[in-house]
């Protein structure tokens, strides 16, 4: 398994926050997590943040958006959890299938 930190930090449409305006920050990964996924890696999980204002979740700061144009791009399912701890967590990256891509 590839744990790779990557900068998501991408800009929305003011409006409506789903609509991602630039993609450049997630294609500049593509390739790194393609080599990772075609050359052994049973599982690749990105880690990334867009906020958490105040310590609190917000669905504004979701990374729903980007999972959706990872998922378009690299052309599989990606695996967006809404929790790094506890069973979904944990759950996800203990034996994860080959060729999975987690999203934290």
């Amino acid at each position: 398994r590839v744990f790779i930190r990557v900068d998501f930090n991408v800009p929305q449409d003011k409006k409506d926050p789903s609509i991602i305006t630039n993609t450049a920050r997630i294609d500049a990964a593509l390739p790194t997590i393609k080599y990772a996924l075609d050359n052994g890696a049973k599982s690749v999980v990105l880690c990334s943040h867009l906020g958490r204002p105040n310590g609190q979740k917000s669905e504004k700061y979701s990374m729903k958006p980007v999972a959706k144009v990872l998922e378009e791009r690299l052309c599989k399912p990606v695996t967006l959890l809404h929790d790094v701890v506890g069973a979904e967590g944990g759950g996800a990256g203990a034996n994860p299938p080959p060729g999975s891509v987690i999203f934290l």
